[in-house]
């Protein structure tokens, strides 16, 4: 069935001729324009325009301090004199300043007493913590509140806390022990600045932990507790290798932050380092030597190098201890 059209085109033709085509010389009218699509011009720069600001602000506060504190290593730079290339003449000096062994051997004791407590007692502390019973919100906050106190105000605390006449002297005197010198004596001012370390780091690598624990599955304890398991076999055979991974990254991060200590011994053995400076520790030793007018501000760096390149030589370690126990 034909059906005309007002132009005198039936309708079987314009089935035959099909569909309207767009384009130069068919256009609807006289102009013969395309019709626009919705097409976005993806620009390649586009990523780097975004991560732009952060890596400005990487750049600026840790790239840059970094590449200038390993050139400053090789010149004897002052604080108000440019300094000229020495070679590694700043490098060999280390080996013979008695001040660099003492804060090196002094960094590497707060090393081998914090990072075994910050890795062992976090784990058992959420472990308490991660039980729901009424009240443990409280305990939890209060855990962690340490973490969020301004270092400055914990050491000035613990120095009245530990002073001679200080609390725990009083108490230690009123019992009959007497008083000891837990700011003036050489090992025991070391031995007090570990343990606000240790004290102020409880909560943030317990909340590390609590995540951890959250992924093991409840199945294994009652597995091992339908076995005959008690709590501290359990602890060995379940919790620990789950959580095994956690433990190294707690013991990577506590290792680098006590081998650069510095707040803690500083407010607690004053800016000297303790009787003689025996408890100078090498950051300490970094800002003594590296500041003021006259400041050696290449010698310092040389020790910041030194500084750099032991933590990452503990990070490896850690690393490699986790892949000899993994194979």
């Amino acid at each position: 069935m034909k059906t005309s059209t007002a132009s005198g085109t039936t309708t079987s033709d314009l089935v035959q001729a099909g569909p309207p085509r767009y384009g130069p010389g068919h256009g609807t009218g006289s102009e013969g324009r395309r019709p626009r699509r919705g097409i976005r011009r993806h620009l390649p720069y586009s990523p780097w325009l975004f991560a732009a600001p952060g890596l400005l602000v990487v750049g600026a506060f840790s790239l840059y301090p970094f590449l200038s504190t390993l050139a400053n290593a090789f010149t004897d730079r002052r604080t108000l004199v440019p300094g000229e290339f020495v070679g590694l003449a700043n490098f060999r000096e280390l080996l013979d300043d008695e001040m660099f062994w003492i804060g090196l051997r002094n960094s590497s004791l707060y090393v081998l007493g914090v990072v075994p407590a910050l890795v062992i007692l976090p784990l058992l502390l959420a472990m308490l913590v991660q039980r729901q019973i009424p009240g443990i919100t409280f305990f939890r906050s209060a855990f962690y509140t340490p973490v969020v106190a301004s270092i400055v105000v914990v050491g000035l605390i613990w120095i009245w806390m530990l002073d001679d006449r200080g609390l725990v002297n009083s108490v230690l005197e009123a019992v009959g022990v007497g008083r000891v010198g837990f700011l003036s004596d050489q090992w025991l001012l070391l031995l007090s600045a570990m343990g606000v370390t240790v004290w102020k780091g409880l909560g943030y690598y317990m909340i590390i932990y609590l995540a951890a624990l959250a992924n093991v599955p409840r199945e294994l304890h009652e597995a091992a507790a339908v076995d005959g398991a008690g709590p501290v076999r359990r602890f060995f055979t379940v919790t620990v290798p789950a959580v095994r991974s956690t433990m190294v990254l707690v013991g990577a991060l506590s290792s680098v932050a006590a081998f650069k200590v510095f707040s803690e011994v500083y407010l607690m053995a004053g800016p000297s380092g303790g009787p003689a400076g025996e408890d100078t520790t090498l950051v300490m030793l970094v800002q003594r030597v590296g500041t003021g007018l006259s400041g050696r501000v290449g010698y310092a760096s040389a020790i910041s190098v030194v500084v750099f390149v032991v933590t990452v030589a503990l990070m490896l370690l850690v690393l490699r201890a986790d892949r000899k126990e993994d194979a």
